[in-house]
């Protein structure tokens, strides 16, 4: 199912779907778009931070690795790229608002650090420095410490072997107390190979009572990414006890969805176009929300021109008329149509925030070894679709559509999004804390009255690609009409797959 969610201004401010839900059970039932309540945004703080920053903007460009604090209700959060530090800022309050002036800024709690002691590069097998240096990836705080990873940013060896680390959440009392680098996993079709661009990005807990099911407390991984053959093709997780990093070398993990080289299910890095995967999809951010059966992914993904996620590999180019043609001067390099990107590389405008959803049934059924009755093999990561892929914007949206990273906040069933460039100040760019809260009955977040769908803003439901169709259906798309409240439920379940 595809399904694009906006924000859309009313006179008392800012709504978004909303749609009441009976009271999940222990297991939960799947998350819905419907779900999201988009409830406003917050700055983050300008200027140089103090700490070990030099930088007259500490978070200009920054914004990634964003991580929720349970021990003091705040945010983790990285800094300039050059710097490769992180922060910790506090949660104002949260303003629903077209006008950035009237958004509320973050306090620093914790001023910027290397937490890393110097060894984000460090992720050879042997301990040793990746050539093209290392980058922070995500955090989680468990069990009162900091676990971190790192990624290569562009490891053309594939080197990066180690990815994770331990370190304190409140470095500025006690010191970073870094331990690190360490490995999670093994390569997942190539034991003997490098395991970093799977494991190396985000990371989120496991609700209470899905642990038993999926086989630990926590999930880390890492999809799209350069270098795509050391890499996932889409969304990836691996489950593991975060407690094992730097017990166990190496700290158990197993992949419970993923999609190596070899089984590019969502779609090829190439020319072939897909509304799952393609060369401009990203991927930054996970959730497993209490309550529900879901995990969710966040990221980026491109549309193309034909809005079938056609994407292009070349120079970018503001005038459409120059798309496909070469570049003058050069052999075999052509122009891709992209006004928001003039560079060489992958382009597939326009761009969309975009949601994947998958059902955490199916994790169980790739943990448990089931036989998938599709291939009469045992379920394999690969295997796993996601169930609905949903589109978000902002009342600040950015038409290159990056998204940097993802916390969630499970009492209060809020997720915060580091939406790149989100706001300029001078001539830099800052990242805006966008937050969404799951509404539903039993959740942190309350539940719908029957009054709130009243005003609901119509919804352009449309089919994605599906890797199990033939080529006639998986190229078709239905018009989007624009749905009323009362035909909702009855649409989408005509372009359900």
């Amino acid at each position: 199912m595809y399904r694009k969610i906006s924000t859309t201004i009313f006179a008392s401010g800012i709504f978004v779907l909303l749609f009441c839900v009976s009271c999940l059970g222990q297991t939960g039932t799947k998350i819905e778009l419907s779900h999201f309540v988009y409830k406003g945004a917050f700055k983050v703080p300008k200027g140089n931070l103090g700490g070990d920053s030099t930088r007259g903007n500490s978070l200009s460009y920054g914004g990634s690795g964003l991580t929720y604090n349970p021990l003091r209700n705040s945010l983790f959060i990285g800094g300039h790229p050059y710097e490769r530090m992180v922060a910790e800022i506090s949660i104002p309050e949260i303003v629903q608002s077209t006008n950035i002036n009237n958004l509320k800024t973050a306090g620093v709690l914790q001023t910027p650090i290397d937490i890393s002691n110097g060894n984000w590069a460090n992720l050879k097998m042997d301990g040793g420095p990746v050539g093209n240096g290392g980058k922070p990836g995500g955090f989680l705080v468990h069990n009162n410490k900091l676990i971190g990873s790192s990624w290569a940013y562009y490891d053309g060896g594939n080197e990066a072997a180690r990815s994770h680390f331990v370190a304190s959440p409140d470095w500025r009392s006690t010191g970073t107390q870094f331990r690190g680098m360490f490995r999670v996993g093994q390569h997942p079709t190539s034991p003997g190979k490098s395991n970093g661009g799977f494991v190396g990005g985000y990371m989120t807990h496991v609700p209470e009572e899905w642990q038993p099911a999926l086989g630990g407390p926590a999930l880390t991984g890492m999809g799209a990414i350069s270098i795509v053959t050391r890499t996932s093709f889409g969304p990836c997780a691996w489950v593991f006890d975060p407690s094992d990093v730097g017990e166990k070398d190496p700290a158990p993990a197993t992949m419970l969805v993923g999609y190596p080289a070899q089984y590019p299910t969502l779609g090829a890095y190439g020319d072939s176009p897909s509304l799952y995967y393609n060369r401009a999809t990203e991927v930054r951010g996970i959730v497993f929300p209490e309550g529900g059966s879901s995990v969710l992914f966040f990221g980026r993904h491109g549309l193309g021109k034909t809005g079938k996620g056609d994407s292009c590999y070349g120079a970018g180019t503001k005038d459409p008329a120059l798309h496909g043609t070469e570049v003058p001067g050069t052999t075999g390099v052509k122009y891709c149509y992209d006004p928001t990107d003039g560079s060489k590389g992958s382009h597939s405008y326009p761009y969309v925030y975009r949601i994947w959803a998958y059902d955490a049934h199916q994790f169980v059924k790739v943990k448990n070894g089931t036989v998938n009755p599709s291939t009469g093999k045992s379920f394999q990561p690969w295997d796993v679709i996601p169930y609905a892929i949903w589109d978000i914007t902002f009342p600040f949206s950015v038409e290159d559509a990056h998204i940097l990273g993802v916390a969630y906040d499970p009492s209060t069933q809020r997720i915060f999004i580091s939406q790149q460039s989100g706001e300029r100040y001078g001539v830099e760019p800052f990242p805006l804390i966008q937050v969404f809260q799951l509404q539903f009955s039993g959740s942190g977040g309350g539940s719908a009255t029957p009054d709130d769908t009243k005003s609901l803003p119509p919804t352009q439901p449309r089919r994605p690609q599906n890797p199990n169709l033939n080529d006639e259906r998986r190229n078709y798309v239905p018009p989007t009409t624009p749905v009323t409240p009362s035909q909702r439920d009855d649409k989408v379940r005509s372009y359900s797959r």
